[in-house]
């Protein structure tokens, strides 16, 4: 069970209310380790979920903490607050480049701002007019919110874990977020990259289950059937190319690891052929080593197209 903020409960995962009794927990966790166990006709990621589901709320006082909304989010997920519970940190460049030896690839722009600065009117919508809100980050409260609430949460993590991956790739890289794709337009780009391998288009993508690729874009059980997230990435970066003048080298989406059943996977035919689809903790190597060496920029080359991206890119 991952710890988005679109990931179902606990007791979702179980199968029961929040209500339930201990007793009536316990037999339901049993019933679906046997049901969900590989050996069985079960899936390794549905046992796992059962398993962490239990671990959050199998033990009395773990389940009364998880019901005060004192866990159930993993610190190296939302990096929020001193316990690591709750959602409330922000991805700050300045702040990442000072911390130890290696100097930070140079990084501009917020990312995951747009995401939460629409978070936050929705959530106060939703609250009611004259409401005192409180935390708005608080875990109890953002498990109660409406999915359009939260996975606008999803998604400023995901963009805030991907600036941090390329964040530590090191001075030869350069990463502008929430880029807007033509002044005329609110469409934008998560992360345009630069680095030795090219110039990567980047979409940070959060649904809260398991995806993959099929027929050329990304379908999953938690997908809009309408939503097709390659080509809509590529009809943005085609609008921003053609306004800015520049080519990218590939278009990634990065998805959380639990979310992908293999490393990468890639489009190997029609207009998004070496589009990737990849991991999160794989995407500093994608970065390094890109789509192949040919490739690769020069560093003159390099420093033209930083240059450039840097005098025409603006900010939503």
């Amino acid at each position: 069970m991952s710890d988005s903020p679109l990931s179902p409960s606990p007791y979702e995962v179980l199968g029961v209310t929040a209500s339930v009794s201990h007793d009536e927990l316990r037999r339901a966790y049993r019933r679906l380790l046997r049901q969900t166990h590989p050996d069985t006709g079960g899936t390794a990621v549905r046992f796992q979920a059962v398993q962490r589901a239990w671990e959050l709320i199998g033990d009395p006082e773990d389940r009364a903490r998880y019901d005060r909304g004192e866990s159930g989010f993993a610190a190296d997920t939302t990096g929020g607050g001193a316990d690591g519970t709750g959602f409330s940190a922000t991805f700050h460049p300045t702040r990442s480049q000072s911390r130890g030896a290696t100097v930070r690839a140079r990084s501009y722009g917020h990312p995951g701002g747009q995401a939460r600065e629409r978070y936050l009117k929705l959530m106060r919508e939703w609250a009611g007019r004259g409401t005192e809100l409180g935390d708005p980050y608080d875990p109890a409260l953002v498990r109660s919110a409406p999915r359009e609430i939260r996975l606008l949460l999803a998604v400023a993590l995901a963009e805030e874990a991907t600036a941090r991956a390329v964040s530590g790739l090191g001075i030869g890289y350069t990463l502008w977020n929430d880029v807007s794709v033509h002044p005329r337009s609110t469409a934008k780009i998560d992360h345009v990259v630069l680095g030795p391998a090219g110039l990567f288009a980047v979409r940070s993508a959060d649904w809260g289950g398991e995806v993959k690729l099929s027929k050329g874009d990304i379908v999953g059980p938690t997908v809009d059937r309408d939503e097709q997230p390659f080509h809509e990435l590529l009809r943005d970066t085609k609008t921003f190319s053609r306004q800015v003048g520049v080519r990218f080298t590939e278009l990634i989406i990065v998805v959380p690891d639990d979310a992908l059943a293999v490393p990468y996977d890639r489009i190997e035919r029609g207009r998004l052929a070496g589009s990737l689809v990849v991991r999160r903790s794989l995407l500093p190597h994608v970065l390094r080593n890109g789509a192949s060496a040919a490739g690769r920029e020069s560093v003159d080359r390099a420093f033209e197209l930083r240059t450039r991206l840097q005098e025409s890119i603006r900010f939503v």
